[in-house]
C-alpha cells in the first residue's frame, strides 16, 4: 500500500500537510489545523464548482449528499453537512475579522484562527 495521498479523495496536497507538521504548535493545534484547512479546500472546491452556475444556497448540502453517495451512507451526509456548515461559518466570521474573503483565507490566517481559540 503506497503512502502517497490520493489526490482526488484529498483536497489538502502533500506540501500543506508537511507545512502544518512542521509548525511550531501544539499536536492538538496541528490537528484543529488540518481540519479547518481540510474544510477550506472543500469550501473553495464548491465555490468553483458554483461559479458557472447561479449560486445556490444548497450547494454545501448537494455536495455533502453526492459525498455520502460514494458510501452509501445518508448519515454521513448528514453529519459532514452539519460540520461543514459550523466550519463555513467560522471561516466566514473570521475572514470578515481580518478582512479577507473565505476564498483568499490561506495556512498563516488558519494558524492565527487556530492560536486564538
Amino acid at each position: 500500500m503506497s503512502n502517497q495521498l490520493d489526490p482526488l479523495s484529498n483536497p489538502l496536497n502533500i506540501q500543506i500537510i508537511q507545512a502544518i507538521d512542521h509548525l511550531d504548535l501544539p499536536i492538538m493545534q496541528k490537528h484543529h489545523l488540518r481540519i479547518l484547512a481540510h474544510c477550506l479546500q472543500i469550501l473553495k472546491i464548491i465555490t468553483a464548482e458554483n461559479r458557472s452556475e447561479s449560486s445556490d444556497e444548497n450547494s454545501l448540502k448537494e455536495w455533502c449528499d453526492n459525498q455520502s453517495r460514494k458510501f452509501d451512507d445518508k448519515k454521513f451526509s448528514k453529519l459532514f453537512y452539519e460540520q461543514l456548515e459550523l466550519t463555513a461559518k467560522k471561516l466566514s466570521t473570521f475572514s470578515q475579522k481580518i478582512g479577507k474573503d473565505i476564498e483568499n483565507l490561506d495556512i498563516d490566517d488558519l494558524v492565527l484562527l487556530v492560536q486564538q481559540t
